[in-house]
């Protein structure tokens, strides 16, 4: 990828020797340009107003206000930001909360480095990303928990039955792209696949979140991994 179009990042975590470390990690990687860093949330909105990055690398445990509860305001403010967040939290409500808000991916922060700078990619390019380990609690949370639980994720009650009748709202062009979205594709990858343009890729997925209450293609692969339709 040649440097002009390098992926923009800010990073946003409380702890200097890890962030510092992060990014150092980071910039020797030709992909990425670190154009910001960030403690909390208030300094993170300082500096998203004044770099407008491609993606956020957001930590969970900030000071102040917590980072999955500070989603859904950065994507409301900057919406073409993607946000992957960077967390020791294995804590299935807070993944669950990361995803309601609007979350693009989750990443433990015991992943290799290679894993998370694919993961950046991905994101930046339009793929759900999920820690394997996180997505694998989450669909046994969706399999057994009860309505509120599963509410708690943007995702409909489990039930393959009541998954069928949601996705008979979508048009068939929709369901196509439902399922290519499913499969971890990116907006470029469904666009050629079907031969369509990217911009009505990207009107069919609002048409897909609508529909299914849902806000994020994170959101479209766990329903589908819930209900065995991955």
């Amino acid at each position: 990828m040649p440097m002009s179009e390098s992926i923009q990042l800010l990073v946003v975590d409380d702890h200097p020797l890890f962030r510092r470390g992060l990014i150092a990690l980071l910039s020797q990687d030709e992909r990425f340009v670190v154009v910001g860093e960030a403690s909390d949330v208030g300094e993170a909105q300082r500096v998203l107003d004044k770099t407008q990055p491609d993606l956020l690398l957001l930590d969970n445990h900030l000071p102040g206000v917590k980072g999955v509860d500070a989603i859904m305001a950065f994507k409301a403010a900057y919406p073409g930001l993607r946000i992957l967040m960077l967390t020791v939290s294995e804590d299935e409500e807070d993944l669950s909360k990361a995803l309601q808000n609007g979350a693009d991916g989750y990443l433990l922060k015991t992943a290799e480095s290679d894993q998370l700078c694919d993961a950046l990619v991905k994101v930046h390019e339009g793929h759900s990303v999920i820690s394997p380990v996180m997505l694998n609690k989450l669909v046994s949370t969706l399999r057994h928990s009860s309505p509120p639980a599963t509410e708690a994720t943007g995702v409909s009650p489990a039930g393959d039955k009541a998954a069928l009748q949601q996705l008979d709202k979508l048009s068939p062009r929709e369901k196509d792209i439902f399922f290519l979205i499913a499969q971890s594709l990116s907006n470029k990858q469904i666009a050629r696949d079907l031969d369509i343009a990217e911009t009505t890729v990207k009107i069919h997925i609002q048409h897909i979140f609508k529909k299914l209450s849902l806000t994020s293609r994170v959101q479209i692969a766990v329903f589908a991994a819930s209900h065995g339709l991955s």
